[in-house]
């Protein structure tokens, strides 16, 4: 085997590298605020049917979406140094492996939205453009990072509407937290390419900004989602334990903030995942633990 030729790998290793290629775990990040939208908009448990498809939209539309950048992305990520050993660069996972991967994606997503309801498929298109548009606003805007979180908050949003069949204004303050929360925290984790993407001629806010203006917009962003997501506890009448998780959620962003103050990125791993794989899991479930509470004490003895 020439040093160029890829090694072989079972279907298995295939599979796992296309999983570690796309980051599933990092599904944690947006699929709390879904099932919160779920269980905002029915005020409890949403029929099982609905939870399922759902989830099935979730993981179709997020397979799509990381598979879609990581092909488009694959000669820039050849050239960083912080992502040349990704599976596609490094040659661990083909191209077609990956379009495939990308197609079932899309296929699985558009079912779920048509299964959900007229206005999800009706939506599905336009959020499938925003989704995969994201990959590629980099290359001319610096405002990627806010597209970024455009695509995340649409998983709120589509789980209320996939229950009540419309918009309403818990919805939109709900995923406008989402938006503001991850283009906050999307700005810190590029501070580390900041340098490579101005040699690259790639657009980021830090890029464009610096180190200390990056930083500040990025607290504005997180003060802006804790903002919104209070107008939502507010809406939904919330009591002790959603305002318990806000808390809760304020402190954790504040420890990613002061984890990365004056750009030290020593522990960009923790202020990134460990504590942003928390945020929503944190905020779904003080308005479970309430609408569980308030059902308890409700039933009949």
């Amino acid at each position: 085997m020439t040093e160029s030729t890829p090694p072989f790998r079972t279907p298995s290793g295939q599979a796992r590298e296309l999983l570690d290629m796309i980051k599933f775990e990092h599904t944690v990040f947006a699929l709390p605020f879904a099932l919160l939208g779920a269980l905002a908009a029915a005020q409890g448990l949403p029929p099982l049917r609905t939870s399922l498809w759902i989830l099935a939209a979730m993981v179709g539309a997020r397979t799509a979406a990381m598979t879609f950048n990581r092909l488009v992305d694959v000669d820039v990520d050849a050239e960083n140094p912080r992502t040349t050993g990704r599976a596609l660069p490094a040659g661990r996972v083909s191209r077609v492996g990956a379009m495939a991967l990308m197609g079932a994606g899309i296929v699985l997503f558009g079912v779920a939205a048509g299964a959900l309801g007229p206005l999800t498929w009706a939506l599905s298109p336009l959020a499938m453009v925003i989704i995969l548009g994201y990959s590629l606003c980099k290359r001319f805007t610096a405002w990627a990072h806010v597209v970024l979180g455009l695509s995340l908050s649409g998983a709120p949003l589509g789980a209320w509407i996939a229950v009540t069949g419309r918009i309403e204004a818990p919805a939109l303050w709900l995923s406008g937290g989402v938006l503001a929360w991850t283009a906050g925290f999307d700005i810190l984790y590029s501070l580390q390419d900041e340098a490579f993407d101005r040699t690259a001629g790639l657009h980021s806010i830090p890029s464009r900004l610096g180190t200390h203006r990056a930083l500040l917009l990025s607290r504005a962003l997180h003060l802006l989602a804790l903002l919104c997501w209070a107008i939502f506890n507010h809406q939904m009448g919330a009591l002790l334990w959603p305002w318990a998780g806000w808390g809760v959620v304020a402190a954790m962003l504040a420890r990613e903030q002061w984890l990365v103050r004056n750009g030290d990125l020593s522990r960009i791993d923790q202020a990134f995942f460990t504590l942003n794989s928390l945020v929503g899991l944190v905020f779904f479930t003080g308005h479970a633990l309430e609408w569980w509470l308030s059902r308890s004490m409700l039933a009949p003895l």
